[in-house]
């Protein structure tokens, strides 16, 4: 190896503070974009906000004719008081109450609330009855008898400690004689759910007619009857972009009325000759500022451009649903406003647009191309949507196969697609195979 000095030329890309950042500000959706705007207003002194109010417009009918008093406008009239989210856990509450009203001693209440309050968010116990105990300080005897209560409140499976013992507990309330409905709970839930009828028909010696009754039986228990028990906070979907039709035209809004007005604090600015310390602190958040503004705009118009793409690829799906939604990846988008593909994918990643046809994350928008004749293709969706039909219109005695659905799709849409292919998209539907399916009477 021999050492020297040597010159070398080269071109590479250098990845800039700011253009690191204004990437990331890419893939900010709405609320994250505004949780950003506040924090660089917290580090910048020259930025100063002006938040936007927010106009709730009630109807006309709809006055406040002071003091603390309330007037009817008859069975039609929606107050908006009643939209108040409430912070209440009301089906925690109910089951408080039930405590509350039972004939037990305070000590008894004290195990029972503690259980309650050790329960997962679907209302079951994973906590053995030997850790409860010792937290509490008590015998093992006395927590196995407060859980016993707590499976006879309502809602009837509280406190279970497995699905099979769930959909027990509700069995024996409902269908206390039924022994063989106990037997399938307790020993033959797996064949069950393959639908080896036959299977659990020669166990109990009974009928498939029987077995076919107690299938019925145990689909109408719920093994999830406290589902939500300590989450009941709903979670909202706030459109980042929303398309409106209007007479055959549409419209694109951005979600960002709701941002605050950013402007320059010319307070500081007039320090800026004050010395180079000053001077040096005042041009460094100044281009900060500048590198905001434009961001925010270079953002606000690359969203523009790709839905202003999506419209004009997809009028159908904006009119009939995602049934016609055309084949469309993010590299047809990237090069119709000539823009790299992983620029569409920052832009169109975490928002939700509000179409005519319903509201949804973007990505659901692009889909693979599968082949249906020589020049056109079918959108991934829109097979998985036909497979969906497919199968609700089929025998339920006799199922279709994936090859058979396959052979469907190739026969009746002249849509190209492997049997693979069809199990994967079925099972993205959350849809059984077709031995699960069948119905055995």
């Amino acid at each position: 190896m021999q050492l020297g000095l040597y010159q070398k030329q080269s071109i590479e890309l250098v990845m800039t503070t700011e253009l690191r950042q204004a990437i990331g500000l890419l893939q900010y959706n709405t609320m994250d974009l505004l949780t950003f705007i506040r924090e660089q207003a917290v580090e910048n002194p020259l930025i100063e906000l002006e938040e936007s109010r927010v106009d709730f417009k009630l109807d006309g009918e709809f006055s406040h004719s002071g003091g603390g008093s309330r007037r009817y406008y008859g069975e039609n009239h929606v107050d908006p008081i009643d939209y108040v989210p409430r912070d209440e856990n009301q089906l925690l509450d109910f089951i408080m109450e039930q405590i509350h009203c039972l004939k037990i001693s305070d000590d008894e209440r004290r195990i029972l609330k503690f259980i309650i309050l050790n329960l997962d968010h679907d209302g079951y116990l994973s906590v053995s009855t030997s850790d409860l105990a010792a937290w509490l300080d008590v015998d093992e005897s006395a927590v196995d008898e407060a859980l016993q209560r707590l499976h006879g409140m309502e809602p009837l499976g509280l406190g279970a400690r497995s699905i099979p013992e769930c959909l027990m507990i509700q069995a024996t309330r409902r269908f206390p004689e039924d022994e063989d409905m106990h037997q399938v709970i307790e020993h033959h839930l797996g064949e069950l759910a393959d639908k080896r009828w036959k299977v659990i028909a020669e166990q109990l010696n009974t009928s498939i007619e029987d077995v076919s009754r107690i299938a019925s039986a145990i689909a109408s228990l719920n093994p999830k009857p406290c589902a939500g028990l300590f989450n009941e906070q709903p979670e909202y979907m706030y459109p980042d972009i929303t398309i409106d039709e209007e007479f055959g035209d549409y419209t694109v809004t951005l979600g960002d009325h709701y941002l605050p007005k950013i402007s320059l604090n010319h307070d500081y600015m007039s320090l800026k000759n004050v010395n180079s310390h000053v001077s040096s602190f005042i041009k460094s958040n100044y281009q900060q500022y500048m590198w905001l503004i434009n961001s925010i705009e270079q953002r606000r118009q690359t969203i523009m451009k790709i839905v202003d793409t999506i419209i004009q690829k997809q009028p159908d799906f904006l009119k009939y649903g995602f049934t016609h939604l055309q084949p469309m990846t993010m590299k047809d988008i990237a090069e119709a406003i000539d823009v790299h593909e992983s620029t569409v994918s920052r832009a169109t990643r975490n928002k939700v647009i509000r179409t005519p046809v319903g509201s949804f994350e973007m990505g659901q928008l692009f889909s693979a191309k599968l082949r249906q004749h020589d020049s056109a293709y079918a959108s991934s969706a829109q097979v998985k949507l036909l497979l969906k039909q497919l199968i609700e219109e089929e025998n339920p005695h006799k199922p279709l196969s994936d090859q058979k659905l396959a052979n469907q799709l190739k026969a009746e849409k002249d849509i190209t697609i492997s049997r693979r292919t069809v199990a994967k998209y079925r099972e993205e539907l959350n849809i059984l195979s077709s031995a699960k399916r069948k119905q055995v009477v």
